[in-house]
């Protein structure tokens, strides 16, 4: 099967720093695939260049065969592909419910005369997304603080709203940036049950993440990344049984 999401050669450079030196990999569409390797890496920068947030030097970001290297992050949310942020903090004085409102796509926006005449098709969609929200919340279990606003949610939370935020632009390829980073085991068992069903009912999920349980337990393949380059791929057993990885992971061995 044709990889969803495609990277060819990805190079960034930040001064005289190397964060991407030819970055290469593919990910395959309805697997939950894990993006690996310790601190420097070069996840977060890859992270960056296919979400759009920074240019790459050299190299392709390829969507469904699409190139779209350096396009806005908003237009390649448009396409389909959205990403989450490693720190969930939402907008703090909206409720949690008009967090995920500003996501939806196809926003009939605001102006003058909509403001007043309130058109049929304005209020329609208004009210689809409405019902969206809701639907989003409903699924990651935040019903119950819909109202609250996002800087009274605890951490645990604020990650389910970031994850619910990227769910309400409807994507076919969802990038988790540390989704359970700093969550406590119940919910991050939670959040990997919520991955699975998104993956269960079709989506692609890309996560980088350094709780390697959590990678054990829901992601294959898993891609690890050394120096700025894809160092091997494979299932969980597989890479954490390699010595090039537990050479990378500073000579230590890498547990489940």
């Amino acid at each position: 099967m044709a990889p969803i999401l495609e990277i060819r050669g990805l190079s960034r450079r930040f001064g005289g720093v190397v964060a991407l030196d030819g970055l290469d990999l593919a990910v395959r569409p309805g697997t939950v695939t894990a993006l690996i390797g310790p601190n420097g890496a070069g996840k977060s920068t890859a992270f960056q260049c296919i979400s759009g947030v920074i240019r790459p030097d050299s190299g392709q970001v390829r969507l469904d065969g699409r190139d779209i290297t350096g396009w806005r992050p908003d237009r390649i949310t448009g396409a389909g592909l959205v990403r989450s942020f490693q720190i969930a903090r939402g907008i703090p004085r909206l409720t949690v419910l008009e967090n995920l409102l500003l996501y939806g796509p196809a926003q009939p926006g605001e102006g003058v005369a909509a403001a007043i005449l309130r058109p049929a098709a304005m209020r329609a969609r208004e009210e689809a997304l409405r019902e969206r929200a809701k639907a989003v919340a409903a699924r990651l279990n935040l019903t119950r603080v819909l109202d609250n606003q996002a800087a009274a949610l605890s951490g645990g939370q604020k990650k389910l709203m970031e994850i619910g935020r990227a769910l309400m632009a409807e994507p076919r390829l969802l990038l988790l940036d540390e989704p359970v980073a700093g969550v406590n085991p119940s919910l991050s068992a939670e959040i990997a049950s919520h991955i699975a069903s998104l993956r269960d009912e079709g989506m692609t999920v890309l996560i980088v993440e350094h709780h390697m349980d959590f990678i054990a337990s829901l992601c294959d393949p898993v891609i690890v990344m050394a120096e700025g380059r894809r160092l091997t791929e494979g299932s969980f057993a597989e890479v954490a049984a390699d010595p090039r990885v537990q050479e990378a992971y500073m000579g230590g061995r890498v547990h489940a």
